[in-house]
């Protein structure tokens, strides 16, 4: 005969029985929680104390009060306003030439097409720091600029060195080098749109440009705007390089001061904690924007950090309430305990 219950046979629960709830257990998630904090340790140690030369003299690894002497010095603060100046237009022209080249680079015109992919191909593929550069000394090639007809004669001339400034020469070299990789991203986010709403809005007669204005790019703004921001972010540091041509923008006023103190680590705090004060407004900024955009694609917009402290508040208010209320109730007298 055979057992009724065989080895390894999981026994049989009788109807109505209690299950025994076993926690999942979890060490990946606790060892990495404490590598974590360790790190973080590591780091609030370096950042806080000194270090001991070999004179045995204790001296501030990153001499925070230097840091905060010139956090906020006018030429520091100047330089910070010409980064911010060089990132607005340098992508305000990025993003006209990249929504005008990626409809070029859409287009049925074997010349449009083909011109549109000679300038991306151009600029997308020599570094930005020889564009500046090449712009800072376009005089070298163009000394006088001129506007008239075509192969005709001319009716204004300009002195290149006296209109091309090496903060007009960044600002160009900067813009046009984001309009190459803007047309990319500005075509990704038109070809994204379905096409049956294009033909739908040209059986309403609607012409092209009213149908990419109206209805394509409207919805493509929630592919576009991501990687805009990052672009935009991007700038800001990238217009860092334009240093090199002798702009005062925030790092050349950094290098100018530590060449003359010598507090070359400071000084580099200095930049790169208001580098990240601005890329986080940008972020910010970036965040909104995107939930504007997404109003027509969900139903209900993500709350925003100000609405979910809000909500977190209530919540822990009415559970303190909810606490007081219980412990009143159970402290009157003929209360059950």
């Amino acid at each position: 005969m055979t057992s009724p219950n065989p080895a390894g046979a999981p026994e049989a629960r009788p109807p109505g029985g209690a299950i025994t709830a076993v926690p999942v257990r979890h060490p990946g998630r606790w060892v990495a929680g404490a590598v974590v904090v360790l790190l973080a340790a590591m780091l609030v140690h370096t950042l806080a104390y000194s270090w001991t030369d070999r004179y045995g003299q204790h001296t501030p690894r990153y001499q925070w009060s230097i840091v905060g002497q010139y956090f906020t010095a006018k030429p520091i603060l100047l330089g910070l306003e010409i980064t911010v100046e060089l990132t607005v237009l340098a992508m305000v022209i990025g993003v006209f030439l990249g929504i005008v080249f990626a409809v070029m680079r859409l287009s049925t015109n074997p010349l449009v097409l083909g011109a549109s992919w000679l300038y991306i191909w151009f600029f997308r593929g020599t570094p930005v720091l020889v564009q500046v550069v090449f712009w800072n000394f376009i005089a070298y090639l163009y000394p006088q600029l001129t506007l008239g007809i075509p192969f005709g004669p001319a009716f204004v001339h300009f002195s290149a060195n006296a209109l091309v400034t090496p903060f007009v020469a960044g600002v160009i070299a900067l813009g046009l080098n984001e309009g190459a990789y803007m047309s990319e991203i500005v075509r990704a986010g038109i070809l994204s749109v379905d096409e049956g709403q294009t033909e739908a809005a040209h059986a309403l007669g609607m012409t092209r440009g009213q149908t990419l204005r109206r209805i394509v790019l409207p919805q493509a703004m929630r592919v576009i705007i991501p990687p805009t921001g990052n672009e935009t972010i991007s700038m800001l540091k990238t217009s860092s390089l334009v240093s090199v041509i002798s702009v005062a923008e925030l790092l050349f006023s950094v290098e100018l001061i530590y060449s003359r103190t010598y507090e070359i680590v400071p000084m580099l705090m200095v930049a790169c904690i208001w580098y990240l004060i601005v890329t986080t407004f940008l972020s910010i900024g970036q965040y909104y924007v995107e939930r504007h955009f997404a109003k027509g694609a969900l139903r209900e917009l993500p709350p925003t950090p100000y609405q979910r402290l809000r909500r977190r508040v209530a919540v822990f208010s009415l559970r303190q309430e909810n606490t007081i209320l219980q412990i009143d109730s159970l402290g009157r007298p003929g209360s059950e305990l």
